[in-house]
């Protein structure tokens, strides 16, 4: 198939390059000019484990272009995909504007018959205005195209989304008749030949909440499992325990239980912010994914006033190393980082703080340089020398099994704050270290897991 993609952000060039890889001809869509270069170059604008090494390979097999001109990807086109972004607006609805520019633009420029996919995260409705912005430009252009409009919501970690797309454990597509339909599962097909049962053809308005809904779901276990570890805390029981007994019950499973300093990224705060408003609109009080939120929210106060407990309230003076800015390992996505709101609250104490990422740190000082009272090393035994604390909050590879005895050496005073269960207590207080983690009870912590 030929196939446009409008957008090239995570989510458009990931997918239009995934779709390049198993052979369709596909044309990547933007408006930055500088972006378009750089990819006509092979040079990735992201952070993503496989992706640059992918777009260089369809662009040596010339399945893969890039332009700035939507018409150049509507030529001949079969499918074009609609992934620019939907931020959240200032009341938690998502912002449609670059959806519906994106609708016009397709009005205006096609020049036959198309299947239009909405696959960026969009609110329950959305296929419908896009459809109508579609056929009001056809209707002055005095065409009779037959242009139809299916929902395709992806669901790519990241860090891991090459991997997701490549092999989906589920391809949802939103559709109003047989004829897209087909088209879906001809698109699709490939990739799901060991079972193609993992095609879900569903209405549109189904497709675009089965997106919300499995990302709330999400945050929700999230918020949860960080409310249990507080609990832990003040019991006595340890949450990697807890985690471990919950997931072993069929009903709940493992994946999501882990306890940590609260969900960030581009997705979760957002989705779960937008479903909430359209829950509102249409009178439903979604009163469980508001406390979500709330309990999120603080859940990263909470982490960073350990730190401040453990000083008395007192940080003055104070130096303070943080491991981990980008809200997930495998990512530069710095996007509503715990990270951040940790690091807001230190400097009000009077500590300074030294920050370190493998990838997110050019990233978090474009978004927060302004705001946040930062200095960056491009090394983490650096980042510990001569400071008080040291704060593990992204668990990236490289912080598994650091050098303890080098971090003893390196720092002034010996704590360190691990938000991520990483470490073990028994081994930091034999070296002599002051540790504290999420709802395990540091000191009595004697179980190896």
């Amino acid at each position: 198939m030929k196939i446009a993609v409008i957008g090239t952000g995570y989510v458009g060039l990931v997918s239009g390059t995934c779709l390049a890889e198993v052979g369709h001809q596909v044309t990547c869509i933007d408006l930055d000019e500088h972006k378009i270069n750089q990819l006509k170059n092979a040079t990735s604008p992201i952070y993503e484990p496989g992706l640059e090494t992918l777009i260089k390979q369809n662009i040596d097999h010339e399945r893969l272009h890039f332009s700035t001109r939507i018409e150049d990807g509507l030529l001949d086109c079969d499918v074009a995909f609609i992934a620019v972004g939907t931020p959240e607006g200032e009341d938690g609805s998502a912002d449609l504007k670059y959806v519906k520019a994106a609708a016009k633009s397709i009005g205006e420029k096609c020049k036959g018959n198309l299947l239009v996919v909405v696959k960026s995260t969009v609110p329950v409705g959305t296929c419908d205005l896009v459809e109508q912005t579609i056929q009001a430009e056809l209707k002055k252009r005095n065409v009779s195209f037959v242009v139809s409009v299916g929902s395709n919501p992806e669901f790519l970690k990241e860090g891991a989304a090459v991997q997701d797309f490549m092999h989906p454990d589920r391809i949802v597509c939103g559709v109003t008749n047989d004829r897209d339909a087909a088209t879906f599962k001809d698109l699709y097909g490939v990739f799901v030949i060991d079972d193609p049962s993992k095609i879900f053809i569903v209405d549109r308005k189904s497709s675009e909440l089965i997106k919300y809904g499995s990302n709330a779901m999400l945050a929700t276990r999230i918020t949860f499992m960080n409310e249990l570890a507080r609990l832990c805390e003040k019991v006595g029981a340890d949450i990697d325990h807890v985690r471990r007994g919950m997931g072993s019950d069929v009903r709940i499973g493992r994946k999501f239980l882990w306890a940590g300093p609260g969900y960030g990224g581009s997705c979760f705060p957002k989705d779960v912010a937008a479903l909430v408003q359209t829950g509102d609109q249409n009178d439903v009080n979604l009163s469980l994914l508001k406390a979500v939120t709330s309990g999120n929210e603080a859940q990263k106060l909470y982490v960073a006033s350990k730190i401040s407990r453990h000083f008395n309230g007192n940080l003055s003076g104070k130096k303070i190393a943080v491991w981990g800015l980008a809200f997930k390992p495998g990512t530069d996505d710095v996007r509503e980082a715990p990270a951040a709101k940790i690091i807001e609250e230190l400097p009000r104490s009077g500590a300074t703080v030294v920050g370190h990422d493998p990838q997110g740190c050019e990233n978090f000082q474009r978004d927060f340089g302004n705001d946040l009272k930062i200095t960056y090393s491009d090394d983490p035994y650096a980042a510990v020398k001569g400071t008080d604390a040291l704060v593990l909050v992204t668990e990236w590879p490289e912080y598994k099994r650091p050098n303890f005895s080098k971090i003893f050496e390196a720092m002034k005073s010996k704590n360190i704050f691990d938000f991520r269960n990483q470490w073990s207590y028994p081994m930091l207080k034999k070296l002599g270290f002051h540790y504290e983690c999420i709802g395990r009870p540091d000191d009595s912590y004697k179980v190896t897991i």
